[in-house]
């Protein structure tokens, strides 16, 4: 079946339900979810939004914290374009109805890592959640908005896959999970909007939606790919073995919040003079090192000391799924470890979110928009979806409308059922344990190249998969991770230094000068399946 929309979003989070509803008015526009709207790592934010709200702060301040905690490969423009435009993107989500925390001030501003004042504004401590429910609401009720839950996407429909020379998107095959059939849509301008790959490491995060699916499928178009070596692990994700992916905000080191070892004592102050609140690469590293050092399963954070009944009021998410799993943060610590949190990399972008491909545009985690250079700085993420999605929506909004070429639908003629499922858990399971212990926090070169070794065997064994039986959820998402997997490695064998999140102790030095690390492929011109 072919579907025609001038629109085509791929991600419903923040990054692609805000770019829906401002394009709503005049656009139809498909918006493709792998389950259902409320199921995105947007709606898992816990910390907020970082803007300049307050007239203690400055855009110039911001703009140098963004910077310190990007370990200076940060694009001065791009950080500049997003920061100015944070005032604008929060009062576009009050004005939708986004019910921020509230003081005797105003809005109750939080401080976290990094950064070098209280400017984070949040709803207490679930705003993703909040932003989320906010804009879902809005989204269902638009009528030029058309929503395919338990939809995702398989691969782009390019020009080269057409026999074309255009060089441009025209939309993306995309299987219904629900019945295997596979729809064509086509679009005049297609948004990523897709997510990170959090989910390519054994430990993480990340929600399981989080498959580099934006990534993998623009790589394959032949769009260029930035900066992958740069994963952001949170130093403080619970540690509980009925706590899947369970983070404990930043903000709680924020407010306070002290890092303990076994014995009660503090660790942080002997690895940076700003203690728990050094940016997220240096305390992840910290814990790491301590953990092996001393053979620890986690490591401690305390907030005991304050208040319950602030808690209550600043933390009542984390106070009340501690308490379920029977630990009382008012007055034991929390045990936590390091795991897997956000991808910094990502497609190569320009302020307009478009990629290098014509009708392609991208936006949110699977971006590499030049703002967190090596290592993003806290709560600066749903602050740059929401710039890029607005930038992207404006674009398109700019662009005349075009005649789509004839899509081909999608040709399963040549293969058949699979007959062993097994092989894609099995692939998924040994993929994510090599990640996490050769690509993980501290790496390398002999690691890396083991890894790219294990992964060159995954992908041609997921070809070949992929090549002979019908495609399913699993292994779309499988096949996703490889090539992210593949993309990471590379990014990281290429990068002769440590800064920010890549630490190599191979080249422990950081170079004086800070460059990207920029993949680019050609766009193949293999035609539908």
């Amino acid at each position: 079946m072919v579907l025609r929309f001038d629109v085509l979003i791929i991600g419903s989070g923040l990054a692609g339900q805000a770019a829906a509803l401002r394009l709503a008015a005049t656009r139809r526009v498909a918006l493709i979810s792998k389950r259902t709207l409320e199921d995105s790592a947007s709606s898992w934010a816990q910390g907020g939004i970082a803007a300049v709200l307050d007239n203690r702060d400055s855009i110039e301040a911001h703009i140098r914290d963004t910077i310190t905690a990007g370990a200076g490969l940060n694009d001065l423009r791009a950080t500049r374009f997003v920061i100015e435009n944070g005032r604008r993107a929060v009062d576009w989500l009050i004005d939708q109805g986004v019910p921020f925390t509230r003081d005797e001030d105003g809005y109750h501003l939080a401080r976290e890592g990094g950064h070098s004042a209280r400017r984070v504004i949040h709803v207490a401590d679930a705003t993703g959640l909040a932003v989320q429910t906010t804009l879902t609401g809005k989204v269902r009720q638009q009528p030029n908005i058309s929503i395919f839950e338990n939809h995702i996407a398989i691969d782009l429909i390019t020009g080269a896959k057409l026999g074309r020379d255009d060089q441009r998107c025209h939309g993306a095959y995309v299987l219904d999970s629900s019945n295997g059939e596979v729809l064509t849509f086509g679009a005049g301008s297609t948004l990523l909007a897709a997510g990170g790959a959090g989910k390519v490491y054994l430990y993480t995060t990340n929600p399981d939606t989080s498959t580099g699916d934006g990534i993998a499928m623009a790589w394959r178009a032949g769009c260029r790919v930035a900066n992958m070596e740069f994963i952001q692990f949170h130093p403080t994700c619970l540690y509980h073995p009925q706590a899947k992916s369970f983070l404990i905000s930043e903000a709680v080191r924020g407010e306070g919040g002290r890092l303990l070892l076994p014995d009660g004592s503090r660790f942080m102050p002997r690895h940076d003079a700003r203690g728990e609140l050094a940016p997220r690469d240096v305390v992840a590293r910290a814990i790491d090192f301590e953990m092996k050092k001393r053979g620890l399963d986690c490591v401690y954070l305390d907030i005991s000391h304050k208040p319950a009944a602030f808690l209550a009021e600043h933390f009542p998410n984390i106070l009340a799924r501690c308490r379920d799993l029977g630990i009382d943060i008012s007055r034991a610590p929390i045990p936590v470890v390091p795991a897997a949190h956000y991808t910094c990399g990502g497609v190569v972008s320009d302020l307009h979110a478009r990629t290098s491909m014509a009708g392609l545009y991208v936006a949110g985690e699977a971006s590499c928009t030049g703002l967190h250079g090596a290592n993003r700085l806290a709560s600066n993420s749903l602050l740059e979806c929401l710039v890029f999605a607005e930038a992207a929506a404006a674009d398109i909004l700019r662009q005349p409308a075009g005649n789509l070429p004839s899509l081909p639908e999608w040709d399963a003629s040549r293969v058949s059922d699979p007959d062993e499922e097994i092989v894609i858990a099995h692939n998924w399971d040994e993929l994510r344990r090599f990640m996490w212990d050769y690509v993980g926090i501290v790496r390398t070169t002999k690691r890396l190249q083991r890894a790219q070794n294990r992964i060159r065997l995954l992908s041609r064994e997921i070809d070949d998969f992929y090549s002979h039986f019908r495609v399913s959820h699993d292994l779309i998402e499988l096949r996703n991770l490889v090539v992210t997997a593949e993309l990471i490695v590379r990014c990281a064998l290429r990068r002769h230094e440590s800064r920010g999140l890549h630490f190599s102790r191979n080249y422990p030095e950081t170079l004086p000068r800070a460059t990207n690390t920029v993949l680019r492929r050609r766009p193949p011109g293999d035609r539908a399946h």
